[in-house]
């Protein structure tokens, strides 16, 4: 099972006992709908409920829950993570150019300069994007 995410371990052992996802559901108490994202790994069951699921697929918890997990992958690109910053960059100069007009607590002038940084940073990103 080390090769499978926890989600997609569920399906394996739930279908070749032969049962659907409801009948596992109604045995964990909970219903299909959470069934189904466990194994699409859009959540998790219980810590609580491991011990049964175990029981029910005859596999110990060790072993139910030695899998890979489907993180998402650490630190992607530099070029990746250099977008994602500039990106928010000029997420940051926008809403604080915009909130601090609306206190009444910044300049025309210094609002200018907020949103140009801001502009500056999309235009360093979408000259990044296009050279890819």
């Amino acid at each position: 099972m080390k090769d499978q995410t926890l989600g997609a371990a569920i399906a394996r052992l739930r279908k070749e006992r032969g049962m659907t996802q409801l009948e596992l559901a109604r045995q964990m108490g909970v219903t299909d709908k959470a069934v189904s994202k466990w194994e699409r790994d859009l959540s998790c069951p219980d810590i609580a409920s491991i011990p049964r699921l175990a029981e029910l697929f005859q596999v110990s918890a060790d072993e139910l829950l030695q899998v890979n997990h489907a993180a998402p992958e650490k630190g992607g690109s530099l070029r990746e993570t250099a977008g994602l910053a500039l990106r928010a960059v000029a997420l940051a100069m926008g809403v604080a150019a915009a909130v601090l007009s609306l206190l009444g607590a910044l300049e025309p002038r210094d609002g200018m300069g907020l949103l140009g940084l801001g502009l500056a940073a999309l235009a360093l990103w979408a000259f990044a994007k296009e050279e890819k």
